[in-house]
């Protein structure tokens, strides 16, 4: 094996590319609404779930269930 390639193929360690595995439960139902998107849109189904993911993170908006006086729901 050689080092003086001069283009090296360069492979990064598994698990050091930001992203981290986890593992969700879902109903039957959603995970075959989510098989129908990906086979319309294409996409794979984790590429949806971030896309969703990263959707609701930047749009939720907590309500509180005791609300004092002239408090309102604010976003997250």
């Amino acid at each position: 094996m050689s080092d003086s390639s001069p283009n090296p193929l360069k492979i990064r360690v598994r698990g050091e590319d930001g992203f981290r595995v986890t593992t969700i439960r879902i109903s039957e139902e959603l995970l075959r609404c989510l098989d129908k998107l990906s086979a319309k849109t294409r996409h794979s189904r984790n590429e949806l779930i971030n896309i969703m993911l990263e959707y609701a993170v930047g749009n939720i908006v907590i309500e509180q269930t005791s609300k004092r006086p002239g408090e309102e729901s604010k976003p997250f």
